[in-house]
């Protein structure tokens, strides 16, 4: 049987991924990537409570559930490729009054490509994950499909819209058919030290949300004051930096008299423009750096509910082929497009595929 290379985290999701591997009587060898010092990022350490994922207490607790499991375990350093193709892709993004979305360059730069590559695995090896989605092979087409978890509560497929054929042809999704609860009672029931661990929720190199302080304090971006503009160039106020606003928010803008919500980033003049709610609304959005996973190329108008972020409900949409891309028009005006995000297009459980939403001058 094909042998496993099981990423584990230290959360329990990777950790009963592992398990049930193991239990199928797969060779299975555990791997945790190491990503980062608390040093490199001016970070004191894990604060109490906190609920980020790749710190080294992570570390330790993959260590000690693959001896628990009786599975090998390696731990990679990925210091200097994550700073590279994560941290500065991040910065560059927000430089340029985007909202990028650095779990999903995770998955495509480090998980399932970079770490392909330093573990040297071999034709005919898997890579498998705790992403809650599923993967099966359409004869008909001859393609691998990439799916929704069975549970739509847990579903990542939205992260994992750039995996490519060769990429599915070699992963495995263990949990896909499975409930977070189904998963933790799993773990309990092996007495696994993450069975209660709570789930990671910010982003792991930036502690508490706290992204403009991260990228003035620790990456020494600069963002400088600039104006706050209605849609005729008006000003209407001073702004604290582009790097602490994104298409769509409310909050922190201060008080203009009546609800104003920022509606665009302009770096070119350092202003960010405010506009009512109704502002806010599109009909079209162009995406670049395409992934499609359920058809090579996209010849012609094709139906399918579009997800602009990953909390948000997919909306109905239709893709049109675009010399950059492919142009994503709404059937009816979607507010809050923000560019950088991701652009995930599906068909009932089926990802189409996604690519980065662009801004509207592109």
């Amino acid at each position: 049987m094909a042998r496993v290379l099981a990423a584990m985290s230290g959360g329990v999701d990777s950790s009963v991924a592992a398990l049930l591997l193991r239990d199928q009587g797969r060779e299975v060898t555990g791997a945790t990537l190491k990503l980062f010092a608390d040093e490199d990022l001016g970070l004191a350490g894990n604060a109490p409570g906190g609920r980020s994922c790749c710190a080294l207490a992570d570390i330790e607790d993959a260590r000690e559930t693959a001896e628990r499991l009786g599975l090998r375990h390696q731990v990679l350093n990925f210091r200097t490729l994550f700073r590279r193709e994560i941290i500065d892709r991040f910065a560059a993004a927000y430089a340029r009054g985007l909202t990028p979305n650095p779990c999903i360059d995770c998955n495509r730069y480090l998980k399932f490509s970079g770490l392909w590559e330093r573990a040297a695995l071999e034709p005919g090896d898997f890579l498998a994950t705790g992403h809650y989605a599923r993967i099966y092979f359409d004869r008909h087409s001859g393609r691998w499909r990439l799916l929704k978890a069975r549970d739509p509560a847990k579903d990542q497929s939205y992260a994992l819209y750039g995996l490519t054929q060769e990429q599915l042809a070699r992963t495995l999704f263990p949990l896909g058919e499975l409930t977070k609860g189904q998963v933790r009672n799993l773990a309990a029931s092996q007495g696994l030290v993450n069975a209660r661990k709570p789930d990671s929720q910010d982003i792991c190199f930036v502690r508490h949300g706290h992204y403009a302080e991260f990228l003035e304090k620790t990456l020494g971006l600069v963002s400088p004051p600039g104006d706050f503009v209605d849609r005729q160039g008006r000003a209407l106020g001073r702004h604290r930096g582009l790097i602490r606003y994104t298409v769509g928010q409310r909050r922190g803008l201060g008080s203009f008299g009546r609800p104003l919500y920022v509606t665009g980033l302009n770096p070119a003049d350092n202003t960010v423009r405010l506009g009512p709610a109704e502002e806010l609304a599109v009909h079209s959005a162009l995406a670049t750096e395409v992934n499609l996973i359920s058809q090579a190329a996209l010849d012609g108008p094709l139906e399918v509910a579009a997800k602009i972020r990953y909390n948000s409900e997919a909306v109905p949409a239709v893709l049109e082929p675009h010399p950059a891309g492919v142009k994503v028009i709404f059937q009816t005006p979607t507010r809050a497009v923000a560019p950088g995000q991701a652009a995930v297009f599906y068909q009932g459980d089926l990802v189409v595929g996604g690519g980065v939403l662009a801004p509207p001058e592109a």
